[in-house]
Parts: structure tokens; C-alpha cells; sequence
């Protein structure tokens, strides 16, 4: 028992901490000999197509317009093509008022994907670039983007996701938050390693040459077109001064439905991206594929409940010190999360509880994804989580 608890802990620590250390000492030990490449200041920049898949965004939409429209690059060499998936709204009206953009409009709803490869044809852009309909772009986003493409190993680069936080936050917003700037810094690391491990759909871009069919009932879209592209032995590149702002999920409710959406593509692209997993293809890449997402959408979560059972059965077997103050620290985070539901029920905000709130709602949200998918009740339509 005292053996499988140290490898489940030690799978568990890996999974959320141990990974960044390790990435941490390798791209140090990488700068010795190599410094990250420095890109010189464009002349001639690459054609883009902008593209945007939107459903039922009419409150929304002609701000992401004008964002789009306002962003720094050459109006010569942007292409701006708006995909509606059978929005019931005014989402495809409100887009035809403006001449600039390229409307693509479809009263059947059938997934972002099936949106997306519906743009495919009518892209003139050598690369391009995808953000979502309810997140807006800071002026420099795709300067500082197609800068990575100078690197002819690039063939996808990474935006960031910037979730803003407001001083009281709730569970949602401080959570989501704090786990989407430790993931901005894992990404930033994969980056100088080698590569990132899928991309997210808030912004990333492709060399249009490259892009791969990918199914139609895809349910994460974004990783699954950067992920075929690494399965090429091409590079996803990482920019964190392109970024996409966002507010937090409405509640956690909103976010739970939000992972676990992402939980069940999880499962389905591990499924799928047999290359990457395939370490006589790209080694370091299948080492950064498994250990920053499959652990996380598989065995991870499990392994937290084995792990408080084992120490349980370790603590009722045998008197050992160690092990019962393992089971009191397993005892008391657990405790602050139950607190952190607690509070946010009764909307007492108070950040540090609700950080074990977040950390198991996401773990939780990989089991209810699998058995989602499992079962098949997961659609490709995304479905909008509401926001603040």
C-alpha cells in the first residue's frame, strides 16, 4: 500500500507541479548552449485571413467587429471572413452591415468545426488566424503573432488567454484566473523547450498550407488543427504578447459545463493524435504531449482519490507520524475546498479557499467529461458558457 501510494502521489505531483520544475531546469540547462531566437523587425509581412466562427453573439458581435477592424496591420494584407452556425439571433445581420468582412452565413447549427471547414475555401491569407466571437484582440495581436513564421520550423503559434479578474472575485474568476496564468507560464516554457501541446481557440493562428481536415465532430477544435500540425513535425510556437481578453464563467456552474466540454475533447483528441503520442515520431514532443495534456485528462484525477483511500488504509494499518499528517494536510484542502463551495453559495469572497474549490471542480470535470464521452452525450455545437 505504501508503494502504490508513493507512485499515484508522485503521478499526481507530476501532473500539476513537477512538470513545470522540470521544464523549468531543462530550458536553463537548454539557454547554456542555445539563447531563444530573437526575430527582426518584419518589412514584409504575410497575408492573413481572420477568421471568426460566431452563434447567436448579437450582443457581442459588432464589438468584435470593430475590435477586429481596429487591430495594427496592413488593410491590404487582412482578410476578415465571420462564420454564424445557425444562430437564431441578429448575429448574421448585424455582420452583413459591414462591407469589409466576408459573411458566411448557415441557418443549420453544426459545430464549429463544420463552421470553421466552411471558411476553409474562401481563405486567401497565407496564414490564418482564429479567435472566438466573445474575446477581443489587443491592437498588436497579430504583428506579434506572424512574427514567429520567420522560423520556418513554426507552423502554428498560440495567443494568450487573459481572463480578466476583477478585486472581489468569485470562485470563477479567481480560479479560472489563477489557473490560466500558471498555464500561460507552462506554455511559455513548452515554447523554449520545443513546442507547445495545442493551442487555444480565444486566438492561435496556422500556416494556411499546412492546416489538415480535421472531423467535423470534433469537439475542441483548436488543439485538434495545432495538434495535426505538430503531428507534421512543425512547431506551435507561443506568444504571450498577442493575447485575447475574456471575462470569468458567470458562476461555476457556467465553468463546470465549460470543463467539462473540454474534458470530454480531451478524451476524444487523446484518442485521435495516435502520432503524438507515438515517441519513435517526435520524442520531446510526445514527452510534452503526455505529460502537460494526457495525464491531465486521464489517469490524474483518479489517482487523487486512490492516493487519500491508500493513506486512509496506511494510517488505520500502521502508527506512523508521517503518514497521519499527509492525511491531516489531504483532510484540510480538502476541507478549504468544501469551504470554497460553502462561500461562494452564500457569495463570501475570499480568494484563498476558492483556489481548492477550482482545482477540484476541474479534476472532477475530467471524470463527468469521460463519462460524457463515454456515452456519447458530448455534441460537437459548442455550447456558450455565460459570462460576467
Amino acid at each position: 500500500m505504501i508503494i502504490a501510494l508513493w507512485i499515484c502521489l508522485f503521478v499526481v505531483v507530476y501532473t500539476f507541479v513537477g512538470y513545470g520544475f522540470v521544464l523549468f531546469v531543462l530550458i536553463r540547462i537548454k539557454r547554456l548552449f542555445k539563447q531563444p531566437k530573437v526575430f527582426q523587425s518584419a518589412t514584409d509581412l504575410p497575408t492573413v485571413s481572420l477568421i471568426i466562427a460566431a452563434y447567436n453573439e448579437a450582443d457581442l458581435i459588432a464589438a468584435k467587429i470593430e475590435n477586429s477592424l481596429s487591430l495594427d496591420y496592413p488593410k491590404d494584407k487582412i482578410q476578415y471572413i465571420f462564420v454564424t452556425d445557425g444562430s437564431t439571433d441578429d448575429t448574421a445581420k448585424i455582420i452583413g452591415q459591414y462591407a469589409q468582412i466576408t459573411l458566411l452565413n448557415e441557418n443549420i447549427r453544426s459545430g464549429k468545426m463544420a463552421a470553421i471547414k466552411r471558411a476553409i475555401p474562401f481563405v486567401k491569407g497565407e496564414i490564418m488566424i482564429f479567435s472566438d466571437a466573445n474575446t477581443f484582440l489587443n491592437e498588436v495581436a497579430i504583428k506579434e503573432l506572424v512574427k514567429h513564421y520567420q522560423n520556418g520550423q513554426v507552423g502554428a503559434v498560440a495567443g494568450e488567454k487573459r481572463v480578466f479578474i476583477p478585486e472581489k472575485a468569485d470562485a470563477s474568476s479567481a480560479g479560472e484566473g489563477f489557473y490560466w496564468k500558471y498555464e500561460s507560464l507552462l506554455k511559455k516554457w513548452d515554447y523554449e523547450l520545443y513546442s507547445n501541446v495545442g493551442a487555444a481557440g480565444e486566438l492561435f493562428s496556422i500556416r494556411t498550407a499546412l492546416y489538415q481536415p480535421v472531423e467535423s465532430d470534433t469537439i475542441i477544435d483548436d488543439h485538434m488543427i495545432a495538434m495535426r500540425i505538430a503531428e507534421q513535425g512543425y512547431i506551435i510556437a507561443y506568444e504571450p504578447m498577442a493575447y485575447a481578453m475574456e471575462t470569468a464563467s458567470a458562476n461555476t456552474a457556467e465553468e463546470l459545463k465549460r470543463k467539462i466540454r473540454i474534458a470530454a475533447g480531451g478524451i476524444q483528441s487523446i484518442l485521435r493524435l495516435k502520432k503524438a503520442a507515438n515517441p519513435f515520431n517526435y520524442p520531446l514532443l510526445t514527452f510534452q504531449y503526455l505529460s502537460h495534456r494526457v495525464l491531465r485528462w486521464t489517469v490524474t484525477p483518479f489517482l487523487m482519490v486512490v492516493v487519500f483511500v491508500l493513506n486512509i488504509l496506511i494510517v488505520a494499518k500502521y502508527d506512523i507520524l508521517f503518514y497521519q499528517l499527509m492525511l491531516a494536510a489531504q483532510i484540510l484542502f480538502y476541507g478549504l475546498s468544501l469551504a470554497g463551495l460553502v462561500f461562494e453559495q452564500r457569495n463570501i469572497r475570499i480568494k484563498p479557499f476558492f483556489i481548492p474549490y477550482y482545482f477540484c471542480l476541474m479534476n472532477y470535470a475530467v471524470v463527468a467529461g469521460m463519462i460524457r464521452y463515454a456515452r456519447k452525450n458530448q455534441s460537437a455545437a459548442w455550447e456558450k458558457s455565460k459570462r460576467k
